[in-house]
């Protein structure tokens, strides 16, 4: 059950007004009929009940503005009709103020209302068993009873309810509410993912077209220009099919199935591949390409196997780096190494030669090293990036750990 709201301080609810008039008008038409409960006590009069009919009806119009002045009201009334003769209306009443007190006022309160009923009940019996020695005390004090805590617990129970499922519809807000932060976060990071992918991808054949293309323009030799030209189009046959391959992935499993060929995903063996390509793009500007591997010193599975994220964020690592000392490093030595360092995380360290040059060979948007650093702050590893001097002079390192076990990973 939902709290209704409530009406403007000091102005009657409409259904208050209907239950006032209500009462009063029933209460005048038991009084024209003459039915009265009782006797009058203490030598009032029994005009006096409809005095206390009045002040009954005019705590109904407040049982929902202002519960508790409504219930101080209504208490003396209920006391003088009583004692004047009593009218049932103005006792039903009486109910109704309680039972309003207990569902409309504050929860401190309201709570206590509910305790002192059962007192007020108990002191009664107690009083009139010693007052009045008669079997037919009994009936009167169920009659107290159903006067007073009836409505009181009525109403607890109710205002229980009622507060049980506003929390409820609080917390489902609530859930609702992480519900729609929890997507948009898994849309915004597989969006960043997606971007990483593209780039990795793609960057590493455009630079390679980008950087030949200049060189066949620039150089008057036939030979030179072949060679540049089979280049670019065996980087762009290897774009587009990395280009294909991730657009199948993006369509979904069926797509996947619908291929001619796997859309496997790229692993560390993969990169003596990577690295002859890196070669044939790099020769026309003096660079060369060496692979360290020291990951099994021992020999092939000797050494841990990496997780699938963690070798996938690997290869990529030294394909952007190999991409970069493509369009950046000055003519010399490209050293890759792969090992696994005393904790057991994979380490890939790529140095090249650092070259102080107006602007690079090919041009670049330059989110490679963020794309770096957010793969591997993903998986929790370091990352590195930066001139380094040494004693052949000054190179560009990149260096990254990653967790190489699975569950290391996963913590």
């Amino acid at each position: 059950m939902t709290a209704r709201p409530l009406a403007a301080p000091g102005r009657p609810h409409r259904l208050d007004v209907l239950i006032a008039g209500g009462g009063l008008l029933g209460g005048l038409l038991l009084w024209a009929l003459d039915l009265h409960g009782g006797p009058s006590l203490l030598g009032l009069p029994p005009s006096l009940t409809l005095v206390a009919l009045a002040a009954m009806s005019v705590a109904e119009l407040m049982r929902r503005t202002a519960p508790m002045a409504a219930l101080g009201l209504a208490v003396p009334a209920l006391a003088l009709d009583i004692s004047a003769g009593t009218l049932v209306a103005t006792v039903l009443m009486f109910t109704d103020v309680v039972y309003a007190a207990v569902l409309y006022g504050p929860a401190g309160v309201a709570r206590r209302i509910p305790l002192h009923s059962v007192l007020v009940t108990v002191l009664a019996a107690i009083a009139l068993t010693a007052a009045w020695q008669n079997p037919q005390v009994v009936m009167a004090v169920i009659g107290i009873a159903l006067v007073t805590i009836t409505p009181a617990w009525t109403g607890i129970i109710l205002r229980n309810h009622r507060d049980a499922a506003q929390a409820a519809q609080l917390r489902a807000e609530q859930i609702a509410l992480l519900a729609e932060i929890d997507r948009t976060q898994a849309v915004a990071g597989e969006r960043a993912r997606m971007a990483r992918e593209l780039h990795d991808m793609v960057a590493n054949h455009l630079s390679a077209i980008a950087i030949h293309s200049t060189a066949a323009q620039s150089i008057d030799d036939p030979s030179a220009t072949r060679e540049a030209l089979g280049v670019i189009r065996e980087n762009s046959v290897q774009g587009l099919a990395e280009m294909r391959r991730l657009i199948g992935l993006l369509r979904g499993p069926k797509a996947d199935e619908e291929d001619d060929g796997p859309a496997a995903t790229p692993t560390l063996d993969g990169l003596d591949a990577l690295i002859d390509q890196a070669r044939t793009s790099g020769r026309s500007s003096g660079l060369t390409f060496v692979l360290d591997d020291a990951r099994n010193p021992d020999g092939p599975g000797t050494g841990p196997e990496p997780a699938a994220p963690v070798e996938l964020a690997a290869y990529r690592i030294v394909q952007e780096s190999l991409t970069n000392a493509l369009k950046h490093a000055a003519p010399g030595e490209v050293l890759v190494r792969l090992a696994h360092d005393r904790g057991g995380a994979l380490t890939v360290a790529v140095r090249s030669p650092f070259a102080q040059r107006p602007g690079p060979r090919a041009p670049g948007s330059g989110t490679g090293l963020v794309g770096m650093r957010e793969r591997i702050a993903l998986l929790g590893g370091a990352f590195e990036a930066g001139p380094e001097s040494g004693p052949a002079g000054t190179v560009w390192l990149v260096r990254a750990a990653l967790p190489a076990a699975e569950e290391e990973e996963q913590r």
